[in-house]
């Protein structure tokens, strides 16, 4: 480089390889001279395959101050862009240069010359006005690349002169979009019909705004100017607040292609800038009659009206239509005024998005399986929501949003969205931006609507700072499901189920708490076709994909099978809806490895699961009969106590009105229909029978004929008893439920007290061991809904008010007041060692006896909470219990024998009224 800046060159380097003539450039040399050229501002915008092309065809030029690239009038055979320095446009309205008058000034990063394209006259004089250095592209190369890249390109370039403005060194003239069509094809009748009335009533109002304009040696028919409309506007209506509101409805306008910048820009500008109705495109455009100027009149309003309503919706489609760093403040703060009315954004206070237009009908936003990129949210238009095997399940409309669940899962898309109609407009946030809106503020909850319906709601909860075995850093927070459709809720945990986890390692504990609970609103019968539905192969994709959607998607759905089987064991025999699914299912997976050779690690597992839980149990379990009248077990001295199942059969007495009995011998659940057939077929004749629950203190109880399990459901001294409707009123309780009429004070004081609360601890123990978690959601949910037995659970609570109607027993028969006092001390020294043991229930039970409190009715009113107390239960029962081996050598076994039958009345008036006889009311 000559001349006096050459040192200045040298020192600053940045392009000198543009010096370098483009059929000489090595494959090294454009490489270097696209990492320059993209630290410059004019082509940070530039798509990198346009920039690339630039970098073989760009020369280098650099100029003195005050040196004359082109003059107005000239033929341009050139295009440039601004590397350094600056240069002043100047026009001419005559022929003489000398009067040319500087109207803007080109800095860094501004490009011009685009009139090559089509050969017409440059339409200023280029002069610099310091030292400069362009990049220069010759007409054949700058067409070429204008074909090809058009649409990178139709924005990047300097408009026409007059949209330009003045502006200091650094400042950059407005750049426009130039697009080859409107943003609507066809404009709406309601819009032409609102532009006719515009255009017509400034025709009659204010002619001169619509005229031909010169500017620069250029000639723009029939124009407005951008500010003179907005003014004309809000003088119009008082309808119209602000200009920025006036804005708005005139973009409805350019939108519909009813009204049309000269230079085709999609932005209208409150600025002086050409616009042309599109009436005022005909050469012969005619004016309007008196009658239409009248009509117009009457209906100006109504149109303001109008316009005003549909407004900002157009504004803001103009705004996010610009690219996010060309957004001024003012558009922000619009935009943001305007989300917060979008539904689907209505809980959000900030968001970084950019907008979305598309037109092309019938085609899909995104397919089932594919990864998720983005969210959307629907600003005109309608999508529908198709799923595999379930065809269209819902349809979305304005203001909805669809896109986010697989952002927040890290899944692939669970559903593929397809266009309903033409011109649909959407609000697109990309996944960075999404997950900062995450993070940053505010979407603590996300939301899945099908038919207008949530079927999913996940809420984001602290995961803690932990750190995974690669030592990668887990996310801080993460959702889970709150509520939502059990089919949702059952398709979240498969799409989300992590496949590289094995059964022993401990696994995410809402999905347990889902297998657990799901016979509260997914019986056996729903959740076994739903597991089944998505095992099958999809039937849309290549068969590449449909082979990859269908390993993951028959894994999962094997893993889930597998942690539920876990779970539920042989339970599931007693279920013929689960026994039929586990055999088709493993026929299915058997048959599936032929085809896919991976799921063939799973089928052992799953094979040896199956053979598990449908074996028959092996005697004496096969029919474990238990004697449940007065819930005696004396007889099991020699083995483990074993948990009772539905199917066990009972024996058990059951009374008449006349206090003589029969025994029946049925099922543990039956239900009071099939204990009145038992009946009846030993007493004859059962019509007209009812059976009625009679405590000891005489409250009489009629039985549902659905109600089952009802033998383990019994007070302490409960019985059962079989008349007809009309004896009922008759019934009265049987002697021998009044409980005993002498203490055990005598045995009982000479047994050690930390004896007897180790015993009753191993006997709590035994209880507790029986009780599958599953039974404390029957329980509170009502066993007749599920027909399951919690005849276990009935035991262990029942055993709690045994205990507390023994300590008000045994201190209630005891006559002596010395004797009362070493009972009180006795039960205290008991109630210490069972809390020593860790045995709270014996130790509660004895704390009430001794405060006379009255039966805890243990009405578990819980919701979706029970979770938390099933998974502490289930906790509880994983522990082992080890006896002192010591204790248990030197236990005697009347002590054994006596913590296990306790003899108790418990009738609370029977015990206030023996009392008070011991110590009577103070007068």
């Amino acid at each position: 480089t000559a001349g006096p800046h050459a040192t200045y060159w040298r020192e600053f380097h940045n392009f000198i390889f543009l010096e370098i003539l483009p059929l000489e450039r090595s494959s090294e040399d454009v490489d270097i001279i696209f990492t320059r050229l993209k630290e410059v501002k004019a082509f940070e915008k530039f798509h990198p395959n346009l920039l690339q092309q630039i970098c073989l065809c760009g020369y280098y030029e650099n100029l003195e101050k005050g040196i004359t690239l082109f003059r107005q009038g000239d033929i341009g055979t050139n295009w440039y862009a601004v590397l350094t320095g600056s240069l002043d446009v100047k026009v001419s309205d005559t022929s003489n240069h000398q009067d040319a008058v500087t109207i803007c000034t080109l800095g860094i990063g501004t490009a011009f010359g685009e009139s090559i394209l089509d050969n017409t006259p440059r339409h200023a004089t280029i002069v610099t006005r310091e030292y400069s250095e362009l990049l220069r592209i010759e007409q054949k190369d700058f067409k070429a690349l204008w074909e090809k890249y058009r649409q990178h390109m139709s924005g990047l370039l300097t408009p026409p002169y007059g949209v330009m403005e003045t502006g200091s060194n650094n400042d950059k003239p407005h750049i426009p979009h130039r697009p080859t069509k409107t943003i609507t094809q066809v404009p709406s009748e309601k819009i032409l019909r609102a532009g006719k009335i515009l255009r017509n009533t400034i025709l009659s109002r204010a002619p001169h705004m619509i005229r031909d304009r010169k500017y620069h040696l250029k000639t723009y028919r029939q124009c407005c100017v951008g500010t003179e409309l907005v003014d004309w506007m809000m003088q119009q209506s008082p309808c119209v607040h602000s200009r920025t509101q006036a804005v708005g409805m005139w973009q409805v306008l350019l939108e519909e292609g009813v009204l049309n910048h000269v230079d085709q820009e999609h932005h209208f500008q409150d600025k002086y800038l050409f616009y042309r109705f599109l009436d005022d495109e005909r050469e012969d455009a005619p004016l309007p009659t008196e009658e239409e100027k009248k009509e117009c009149d009457e209906e100006l309003q109504d149109t303001m009206l109008l316009l005003s309503q549909i407004g900002p919706d157009a504004h803001m489609r103009m705004i996010l239509r610009k690219p996010p760093g060309q957004r001024t403040v003012d558009d922000l703060e619009f935009i943001y005024e305007e989300l917060l009315h979008i539904k689907a954004l209505s809980h959000l206070s900030t968001t970084v998005s950019i907008f979305k237009n598309t037109i092309h009908h019938q085609k899909g936003v995104f397919n089932q399986g594919e990864e998720g990129t983005s969210w959307y949210i629907i600003l005109k238009g309608s999508v529908n929501v198709v799923i595999y095997g379930k065809g269209v399940v819902c349809t979305l409309h304005e203001g909805d949003d669809f896109g986010k669940l697989a952002l927040v899962n890290d899944a692939p898309r669970a559903a593929s969205i397809v266009l309903r109609e033409d011109n649909c407009h959407f609000l697109r946030v990309d996944k960075e931006d999404f997950n900062r809106i995450l993070r940053d503020v505010e979407a603590n909850t996300v939301r899945l609507k099908e038919h207008d319906q949530d079927v999913l709601v996940l809420e984001k909860i602290p995961a803690g700072n932990r750190v995974s075995n690669q030592g990668n850093s887990q996310p801080q927070h993460k959702y889970i499901v709150m509520s939502g459709t059990p089919e949702k809720i059952l398709e979240h945990f498969l799409e989300t189920m992590r496949l590289e986890a094995t059964l022993n390692e401990a696994t995410d504990s809402v999905l347990n708490d889902f297998i657990m609970m799901h016979c509260v609103f997914m019986p056996n019968s729903q959740l076994c076709p739903a597991l089944m539905a998505q095992y099958p192969f999809p039937s849309q994709g290549t068969e590449q994909e449909k082979m990859d959607y269908a390993l993951n998607n028959k894994r999962r759905v094997i893993r889930l099978v597998l942690q539920w089987t876990a779970l539920y064991g042989d339970l599931l025999q007693e279920d013929e809806a689960a026994m039929a699914f586990l055999e088709e299912f493993y026929v299915s997976v058997s048959d599936d490895t032929r085809m896919i050779a991976a799921l063939k690690e799973q089928l052992p597992e799953l094979e040896k699961v199956v053979k598990q839980v449908s074996e028959e149990p092996k005697a004496p379990q096969k029919k474990h009969k238990v004697l449940l009248q007065l819930f005696n077990t004396s007889d099991d001295r020699a083995q483990k106590r074993q948990p009772i199942r539905g199917s066990d059969e009972v024996l058990f007495k059951v009374y008449c009105i006349d206090q003589t009995y029969t025994t029946i011998r049925v099922p543990v659940s039956s239900s009071v229909k099939e204990v009145i057939s038992a009946v009846a077929d030993k007493l004859g004749s059962g019509e007209g029978l009812i059976i009625v629950k009679m405590s000891s203190g005489g409250e009489k109880v009629v039985l549902k004929p659905h109600d089952i399990s009802v033998f383990t459901t019994l007070s302490v001294n409960g019985r059962l008893f079989a008349c007809p409707r009309d004896q009922f009123d008759s019934l009265a309780p049987l002697p021998e439920q009044e409980g005993p009429s002498t203490g055990t004070v005598g045995t009982f004081e000479l047994m050690s007290s930390k004896d007897l609360a180790h015993q009753m601890t191993i006997y709590d123990w035994e209880l507790f061991n029986c009780v599958h978690e599953l039974e404390l959601i029957y329980h509170t949910f009502g066993r007749h809904n599920f027909k399951k037995t919690t005849a276990n659970l009935d035991l262990f609570l029942r055993r709690f008010n045994e205990i507390q109607f023994w300590v008000v027993t045994e201190i209630c028969l005891c006559s002596q007041l010395s004797k009362r006092v070493q009972l009180l001390k006795k039960y205290i020294k008991i109630a210490a060692h069972c809390k020593e043991y860790k045995n709270l229930n014996s130790f509660f039970a004895i704390i009430m006896g001794l405060s006379n409190v009255a039966v805890s009715r243990l009405s578990l009113t819980w919701e979706r909470m029970i979770a938390n107390t099933v998974r502490t239960v289930k906790f509880c029962r994983s522990q082992s219990f080890n006896p002192d081996a010591a204790l248990t050598n030197k236990n005697h076994q009347d002590v054994r024998s006596y913590v296990r039958q306790l003899n108790v009345i418990d009738n609370q008036r029977t015990l206030s009224q023996m009392s008070h006889r011991l110590e009577p009311r103070r007068a």
